[in-house]
């Protein structure tokens, strides 16, 4: 679930937001500039990456442009969940996804409603930003740690028509 709403339509994407969207679903350079080695791949320039990346972000099309670690091979990391009163589930889901620190945020049909994704360097670190949305809501989050992993890939060719 996103606190933003979208003002664009797919189908008034252009070829490079198609592309950028796509392509670099998996793969993203691990180079000091990667979006000069998207750039050069897609035959514009860096600043222009850049200003689509952001624009994309700023419609509600990309949530967040980054690695995605293993969990448990860098940092810490959790699944949690809350249980929040559907007059404030925007209200809460913009203060979950206004950290760094959470991936993503969505909404289930459940009890427990809204569900994120959060990491940090340390479970210290984690522990204490799941503590600080429990205080900033007055809801607590439910802390999921994995137990076994299960690699998913979410990445799957996008369709224009």
């Amino acid at each position: 679930m996103s606190h933003r709403e979208t003002s664009m339509s797919p189908a008034e994407l252009g070829w490079i937001e198609r592309h950028l969207l796509n392509d670099f679903q998996h793969g993203l350079p691990l180079e000091p500039r990667p979006f000069q080695i998207m750039a050069e791949r897609l035959g514009v320039s860096e600043q222009e990456v850049i200003d689509l990346l952001r624009r994309l972000q700023n419609e509600g099309f990309v949530s967040r442009v980054g690695a995605v670690f293993r969990p448990a091979t860098v940092g810490a990391s959790t699944l949690a969940a809350m249980a929040v009163p559907e007059e404030r589930l925007e209200e809460v889901a913009g203060v979950v996804s206004g950290y760094p620190e959470v991936n993503h945020n969505y909404q289930r049909e459940h009890r427990f409603n809204l569900w994120f994704v959060a990491t940090a360097a340390d479970e210290e670190h984690l522990r204490r930003v799941l503590g600080e949305i429990e205080r900033r809501t007055g809801l607590p989050v439910l802390y999921l740690p994995m137990l076994e992993d299960f690699h998913i890939d979410l990445g799957f060719e996008l369709q224009w028509t």
